[in-house]
């Protein structure tokens, strides 16, 4: 399950520089697939849509930090626990109940976007 951030989020950019994947970005701040992964050009996401990973992407807050769900894997295959609600101070980051996933799942999208070699 991918990870949120509430509105309770005092946008002090703890979690940001955390997210392995690059998955956080700032309130208003347009969004790539390629941000912080191996990915680049058209590309068929695990869910099966298909995108261009270079193209500037809406946000999905304008006032508030954000996650980008298909970016998130819950800090799978890089840490123990999500590094964002690890140094959030005010606990915002909670799991997302809109994207649940299960381990296997966020395991192969971390491998999708970021392949060894």
């Amino acid at each position: 399950m991918a990870i949120i951030i509430t509105d309770e989020c005092i946008n002090c950019g703890a979690c940001e520089p955390e997210c392995p994947n690059t998955a956080i970005y700032e309130g208003a701040d347009d969004w790539r697939y390629r941000d912080g992964t191996r990915l680049k050009g058209k590309v068929v996401l695990p869910n099966g849509n298909e995108v261009d990973a270079d193209e500037a992407q809406e946000p999905i807050s304008d006032e508030l930090y954000y996650i980008v769900p298909d970016k998130c894997t819950e800090c799978k295959g890089f840490h123990d626990e999500p590094q964002c609600a690890a140094v959030c101070p005010v606990d915002c980051c909670v799991p997302d109940d809109a994207h649940v996933e299960t381990e296997d799942e966020l395991l192969a999208k971390q491998r999708f976007m970021h392949p060894e070699g």
